[in-house]
């Protein structure tokens, strides 16, 4: 793992995240100001909101912050947007649905407000004072509010790698800090860990100790509802990043993807076992239901792609369609992307004319700041470096496909738009033992910005015909020299092989077989072997 530690120290923090390593929560931009007047609103028992977004990190990031201000004594409003009718963030729409039905006096938004300053102008019209919560990219201006708490208005704060959740988790320390109160945070970092893993966010810094404890915390939940979302899910201890990012945080998604976010925040909130195993049946449902329009869509990009795409011209992928439900286009958007290896827009347009969008990156492109250079075609854009929404009229996608596909031609060279995979460490098959799994395992928890080390051996023989498991896996039986190993190759069901011996690219995982655990093996991608080995 080439992670540049300058000493010992640095190894030990991150072989051994500690929470007694946690910074002072008032390092974050206006963070005093903050608490100041969240205190004061509770003091005078005012009317308080938690705005928050439909995504697990909006979600999480609620549940937690309404948990703390129930340990004051308040009893906050929750209040989510929806997706298809009102749009992401502080929107016109959503707005004034919660001024009718919360009349709020102070209202925190969590996960989104950087950029909506017409939208925090109109609060403070109408009397309402707002606190920002949140981690996207700053455009030019700023929001004129109480408090705007986002490390990324600051270019020399640490802490650009937080997600909202995590910056709500510092927010409860400082509260915390200014004034004690019974309340466990540690065990809270359940919900940190959902929303960090959830979100893509680096896990780096405190958020390696964030999601390194907090599964730990997932693990022996007592929240009825993450418990039962556990089983449905079929995950079981350890908690790893994999499983909150391909089990637990896609159904937690899927209520605010297909309808309503309100159903996932109930599940993280609720008391009530049965209330709890109702909740996580639906979730669990309407992932599959999410999963289905995905696919569909997926397939129909596919198609668009297959006839437009050149990429020996194309620095980057627009596609569109009416019709393409909003709430998969990022997922659909992060598989191509993956697929072709570009920036890649989906916009689904409804019949009025109104797309709406999401957008993933590759590594070498800031999505935000490509956007901030085609503006002039887009209504409402924002987002990450990695990722971003944004809503458009149909009469302007010709052209603000093509100042896109400019703009990405122009911020990345020919070798970013080459797929490469970075080697860690070439490995023989007799270190594949016990003691290096568990060296390897030391290293958790992987992510963005914290991937699986991935290894490399070469000249690997084939002993056996690759086996298909659920029409979309191969199961491969290998041997180097006097070692065998039993290896899964995932999606590789068209992939053609080319003729053995090999030289694998793969990552290993502890897995269980029949009660003990096993080093697994995971192959990312083979070759024709080039470098051969003596002796084989």
């Amino acid at each position: 793992m080439r992670k540049g530690f300058a000493n010992a120290e640095e190894v030990e923090t991150f072989l051994r995240p500690r929470l007694s390593s946690l910074s002072d929560p008032f390092l974050l931009p206006n963070m005093q100001t903050a608490v100041d007047r969240i205190l004061a609103g509770l003091d005078r028992k005012e009317r308080v909101v938690l705005f928050g977004d439909y995504d697990v990190d909006g979600v999480t990031s609620l549940g937690l912050l309404a948990e703390m201000l129930r340990a004051y004594g308040a009893d906050p409003e929750l209040f989510l947007p929806l997706r298809i009718e009102e749009g992401y963030g502080l929107s016109g729409e959503s707005i004034d649905r919660c001024l009718e039905k919360c009349r709020p006096q102070l209202l925190i938004a969590v996960d989104c407000g950087t950029s909506s300053l017409d939208e925090i102008i109109d609060l403070n019209r109408r009397g309402v004072d707002v606190v920002v919560l949140d981690h996207h990219e700053p455009k030019s201006a700023l929001p004129e509010c109480v408090a705007i708490v986002n490390p990324k208005i600051d270019p020399e704060s640490p802490f650009h790698y937080l997600c909202s959740v995590g910056i709500v988790f510092k927010l409860c320390h400082a509260l915390l800090k200014t004034r004690r109160v019974s309340f466990d945070l540690k065990s809270k970092l359940d919900l940190v860990a959902l929303g960090t893993v959830a979100d893509i966010v680096p896990l780096q810094s405190e958020n390696r100790t964030f999601v390194h404890r907090g599964a730990l915390e997932i693990a022996r939940s007592t929240r009825p509802g993450l418990k039962r979302l556990i089983d449905v899910s079929g995950v079981g201890p350890p908690i790893l990043t994999e499983h909150i990012g391909f089990r637990l945080g896609p159904r937690l998604n899927a209520s605010g993807r297909l309808s309503n976010a309100q159903r996932s925040l109930q599940l993280l909130l609720t008391q009530d076992e049965a209330e709890a195993v109702s909740l996580a049946e639906l979730l669990d449902k309407q992932n599959r239901e999410r999963q289905e329009v995905e696919k569909e869509i997926f397939l129909a990009a596919d198609e668009q792609i297959a006839r437009e795409f050149d990429p020996m011209r194309d620095a980057a992928i627009v596609v569109s369609a009416r019709g393409w439900h909003p709430g998969v286009l990022g997922i659909v958007a992060s598989r191509i992307s993956r697929k072709y290896h570009r920036p890649a827009i989906v916009i689904g347009f409804e019949e009025n004319g109104v797309g709406k969008g999401s957008g993933r990156s590759i590594e070498g492109l800031n999505l935000v700041e490509a956007l901030n250079r085609c503006s002039g075609s887009l209504g409402k854009y924002g987002g990450h470096e990695m990722a971003a929404g944004l809503t458009i009229l149909e009469k302007d996608i010709d052209p603000f496909s093509e100042a896109f596909r400019c703009v990405a031609r122009g911020l990345l060279s020919d070798e970013a738009l080459q797929p490469c995979l970075r080697l860690d460490h070439e490995l023989m098959f007799s270190d594949l033992n016990g003691d290096f799994l568990q060296w390897h395992e030391m290293l958790q928890p992987f992510g963005n910005g914290n991937p699986a080390p991935l290894f490399f051996a070469r000249e690997v023989q084939t002993v056996a015909p690759p086996r298909l498991v659920n029409d979309k896996h191969l199961i491969l039986r290998l041997r180097q020299h006097n070692y065998h190993r039993r290896a899964i190759y995932f999606d590789a069901a068209g992939v053609k092989l080319p003729p053995a011996p090999w030289d694998i690219a793969f990552r290993i995982r502890a897995e269980k077989y029949e009660g003990e655990t096993i080093l697994g093996m995971q192959i990312q991608a083979l070759r024709q072997a080039e470098c051969p080995l003596v002796d084989q």
